[in-house]
Order: structure tokens, then C-alpha cells, then sequence
């Protein structure tokens, strides 16, 4: 049995307002007038007289005319109540008006989006968009609708029996119109931290140049970029273009993990990530161009943990890696070409932790390290080329600590050490290409302590030491080529103290130096080793 006392639920609609029943509210006012009446004749009757002591007594007309002045003071109340209270009723019945059009509105809408004809699922994508901007409370529901729509099975080849027929535009039309909703956060009609569901959708085209993800949760986990032609505004790419150049990743988290970039071209240029997550992780890239050309990263997080490239080019040129953290952890490296050239690594921490670095080219060429931490330590180089060339290390620490270079090329030609922190202690050099030559160390610590030269020519030729410390205490050199030939040593200090000589070549032809900037304490040397004094007095063998 219903609860007589018990307020009605809310109803249906918007801001309807939840009174109490008027056969329960009537009797009760009634009987709280006549109370109120009752009280205030007696009671004015009682102030009169209290006010009249030793004059004429008050007459019953006086204690009337009080009583009814204050009853129709009364009743005006009531009546702004009852009039206030109608306001209300009427508001609830037009926002419950309200409500069934938007709601037949949305139906509409959902029913022309599964329309057959493209022309019919175009204008439903307009409507959807015009309904979320009409509709606040129910907009994440709207654009869940077109998140939805990309979601669904899409086939690109138009030969295959489930092409549609103006499909990619109607495709094309939904991310355009996402996009503009995400360029403004502040306006009114804006999508910006709303979350952002594309889950295994197929991308072949589209452009979301300049949006701006600052909140929400935004997922294009397990998306394929594939052929096509997708637009993100800033750059123009023949093929396919995704183009997400110029956005802002500024919050919330934005997720490409385990996506795969097929064909064509994906653009991040000149995109700013400053806060939240946004995971690469997982990702394949296996063809076409991927940039992030002029990127910066100055804060959050960007992960691309083991991630895999195989084919085509990813760009990292001109970045700037000014704060936050970023991860290429883990990630293997085995074709195509991936360039991180001539970007800026100032603050913040970049990771590529043991990493693989098996074929294709990997380029960090004139970059600039003038703070914060670089990683590659445990890395794997066994082919391909990775380099480093002309590069500046200035400041911050680069760690390729315990790398392991086995084969392939690395090449760190023309580089300058002036500041700073360097470690390649531990490495292991049994084979490939390591090359170091024209080299300039003129401050800060380089270190190759601990390494092992084992196989494949390590070449320092050319090198220039007018500074800082560069010490390969405990190395040992037991096969392959080490070159210091034609170096300068001036400054600093240069140290191969405990080092041991069991075998290969070490050359050391050429080169030129000044007071005690070169250390060979406590060498091991064994008669298999071949070792090109140049300038040095030869040591004799095993002899400290």
C-alpha cells in the first residue's frame, strides 16, 4: 500500500518539480487557516485589550477588522505560493515537452544513421551533432552514438561484397564533426573531456588537426590506420593521411595502444602533449609514414612501450622533449626508418630501455641533450643503423648503459660531449660498427667503464679531448678493431686504467697530447693483443 505521507517520485522529463498531492495538501491547508484564524482572533483580541487597560474597552468590530486585515494577509501568501507553485507545474509540463522532442529527436536521428542510403545516414550524423549541442544532459550519449558508427565493421576495398557506397564520406563527416566540436573548450557546445570511444575502428582517412584533448577518456586502442587519405590539416601527405597535427594533449588519457598503422600516413606534427597519459604502447608500424615532426613534450605521460617497426618511416624531427615523461621501452626497431633528428631533449625523461634495434635505420641525428634523462640502457643493436651523428650532449645524462652492440652500424660521427652526463659503461661492442670519429670532448663525463671490445670496428679517429673526463676504466679489448687514431688529447682526462688488452687491434697512431691528460695505470696486456702506441711509451706486457 502506497504511503499517503510519502513524496511522488521524480517524473519523467527535466527540472519537473516533485510537489505533494493536492487532495493531501487541500484539507490540510484548510484546517492550518482555520487555526490560524482561530489563533489570531483571540490573540488580537488579547494585544487590544493589553493596549487599551484604563480606557474604553475595545470593541468586537476592532478585534474583526485586525483578524481579517492579518487572514488576508494571509490568503495574498497563499496565493503567491499557489501562483509560484503553478509556475512550477508548467515548467515541468514544457520541460517534459521538451524532453519527448529531443527524445524523438535522438530517435530520428538513430534511425537515419542505420539508414541504407548514404544521403540519409549524412543527414543523421548533422542531427545527432545538432541534438548533443541542444542537449547537455545526454550529449555523452549522443557522441557515444558516432564514436559507435566508426566502430562498426568498415570495408575499404571496393570490390569486396561489403562495400558501401558513399560510406568513407559519411565516415570522413563524423570525424570532421568531432574534430570542430574539440577546438574551443570553453564554449558552450564544446566535447572537450568527454570520452572519446574509437576501439578497433578503421581509420582510412580523416582529420582532427588542432583539437584539443584536455580531459575525458579517449580510446583508439586496437584502431588500424590503413590506406586511404586522412587530413590532419597542418602538413599534407599523398596516400593516406590520419592527422592529428597541431592538437593538444593536455589532460585525461588518450590511448593508441596495441593500434596498427598499416599504410599511409598518420601526422602528430607540431602536437603539444603537457599532461595526462597518452599510450602508444603495443603499437605495430608497418608501413607508410608516421610524424611527429616539431612535437613537444613537456609534460605527462607518452608511452610507446613495446612497440614494433617494421616497415615505412616514423618522424620524430624537431621534436622537443622539454618535460614529462616519454617511453619507447621495449620497443624493437627492425626496418623501415624511424627519425628522431634534430629534436630537443631539455628536460623531463625519455626512455627506450632495453630496446631492439635489428634492421632499418634509427635516426637522432643533430639532436641536442641539454637536460633531463635519456635511456637506452640494455638496449640491442644487431642491425641496421642507428645514429647519432652531429649530435650535441650539453647537459642532462644519456645512459646507454649495458647496451649491447652486436651488429649493424651506430654511428655518433661529429657529436659533441660538452657537458653533462654520458655512460656506455657495461656495454658490450662484439660486432657491428661503432663509430665515434671526429668526436669532440671538450666537458661533462663520458663513460665506457666496464665495456667489452670484442668484434667489429669501434673507431674514435679524429677525436678531439679538450675537456671534461672520458674514461674507460676496467674495458677490456679482446677482438675486433679500436681506433684512436689521429686524436687530439689536450684537456680533461682520458682514462683506460685497469684496462685489459687480451686480443684484436687498438690503435692509437697520430695522435697528439699534452701533460697528464691520458691514464693507462694498472693495464693487463696480453701478447695476442696488436696495440698502436702512436704517442704513448709502449707497456710492457702484463706489466702494471
Amino acid at each position: 500500500m502506497t504511503n499517503p505521507l510519502q513524496r511522488r517520485p521524480n517524473q519523467d522529463g527535466r527540472h519537473t518539480p516533485n510537489l505533494w498531492p493536492v487532495w493531501l495538501v487541500a484539507p490540510g491547508a484548510l484546517l492550518l487557516v482555520g487555526a490560524a484564524a482561530f489563533g489570531l482572533y483571540h490573540g488580537a483580541e488579547l494585544l487590544l485589550s493589553s493596549e487599551s487597560t484604563g480606557k474604553k474597552p475595545v470593541g468586537v468590530q476592532d478585534v474583526i477588522k485586525t483578524t481579517v486585515t492579518v487572514l488576508t494577509l494571509i490568503g495574498a501568501v497563499l496565493a503567491a505560493l499557489y501562483a509560484y507553485r503553478k509556475q512550477l507545474l508548467d515548467e515541468g509540463t514544457s520541460h517534459r515537452a521538451d524532453s519527448t522532442q529531443l527524445t524523438e529527436r535522438y530517435t530520428k536521428a538513430a534511425e537515419q544513421l542505420g539508414h541504407d542510403q548514404a544521403a540519409v545516414r549524412l543527414a543523421g550524423v548533422y542531427a545527432m551533432a545538432r541534438l548533443a549541442d541542444d542537449w547537455p544532459e545526454q550529449r555523452q550519449v549522443c557522441v557515444d552514438v558516432l564514436c559507435a558508427y566508426l566502430r562498426m565493421p568498415y570495408e575499404t576495398d571496393t570490390t569486396a561484397p561489403g562495400f558501401r557506397h558513399g560510406e568513407r564520406e559519411v565516415r570522413f563527416t563524423i570525424i570532421r564533426t568531432i574534430r570542430n566540436h574539440l577546438q574551443d573548450p570553453t564554449t558552450d557546445i564544446t566535447w572537450c573531456g568527454l570520452d572519446l570511444d574509437f576501439t578497433g575502428a578503421t581509420f582510412d582517412g580523416g582529420e582532427f588537426s588542432r583539437s584539443n584533448f584536455s580531459g575525458g577518456r579517449v580510446s583508439f586502442r586496437r584502431s588500424t590506420f590503413s590506406s586511404g587519405e586522412v587530413d590532419f590539416g597542418l602538413s599534407k601527405f599523398s596516400g593516406s593521411l590520419v592527422d592529428f597535427g597541431g592538437s593538444t594533449f593536455s589532460g585525461g588519457h588518450v590511448s593508441f595502444n596495441r593500434s596498427t598503422f598499416s599504410g599511409g600516413d598518420v601526422s602528430f606534427n607540431r602536437s603539444m602533449f603537457s599532461s595526462g597519459e597518452v599510450d602508444f604502447g603495443l603499437s605495430t608500424f608497418s608501413g607508410g609514414q608516421v610524424f611527429f615532426n616539431r612535437t613537444t613534450f613537456s609534460g605527462g605521460r607518452v608511452f610507446f612501450i613495446r612497440s614494433t617497426y617494421i616497415s615505412g618511416e616514423v618522424s620524430f624531427s624537431r621534436s622537443e622533449f622539454s618535460g614529462g615523461e616519454v617511453f619507447f621501452s621495449r620497443s624493437t626497431y627492425s626496418g623501415g626508418q624511424v627519425d628522431f633528428g634534430g629534436s630537443t631533449y631539455s628536460s623531463g625523461r625519455v626512455s627506450f630501455e632495453i630496446s631492439e634495434f635489428s634492421g632499418g635505420e634509427v635516426l637522432f641525428s643533430s639532436s641536442e641533450f641539454s637536460g633531463g634523462q635519456v635511456d637506452f640502457g640494455g638496449s640491442a643493436y644487431t642491425g641496421g643503423r642507428v645514429s647519432f651523428e652531429i649530435s650535441k650532449f650539453s647537459g642532462g645524462e644519456v645512459s646507454f648503459d649495458g647496451s649491447k652492440f652486436s651488429g649493424g652500424e651506430v654511428s655518433f660521427d661529429g657529436s659533441k660531449f660538452s657537458g653533462g652526463q654520458v655512460s656506455f659503461s657495461r656495454s658490450r661492442f662484439s660486432g657491428a660498427e661503432v663509430d665515434f670519429k671526429g668526436s669532440m670532448y671538450s666537458g661533462g663525463r663520458v663513460s665506457f667503464n666496464g665495456s667489452a671490445f670484442s668484434g667489429g670496428p669501434v673507431n674514435f679517429n679524429g677525436s678531439t679531448y679538450s675537456g671534461g673526463q672520458v674514461s674507460f676504466n676496467g674495458s677490456t679489448y679482446s677482438g675486433g678493431q679500436v681506433n684512436f687514431s689521429h686524436s687530439t688529447y689536450s684537456l680533461g682526462q682520458v682514462n683506460f686504467s685497469h684496462s685489459t688488452f687480451s686480443g684484436g687491434q687498438v690503435s692509437f697512431n697520430g695522435s697528439t697530447y699534452s701533460g697528464d691528460t691520458v691514464s693507462f695505470e694498472y693495464l693487463r696486456i696480453q701478447p695476442a693483443a696488436a696495440i698502436r702506441w702512436g704517442p704513448f711509451p709502449a707497456i710492457p706486457v702484463n706489466q702494471p
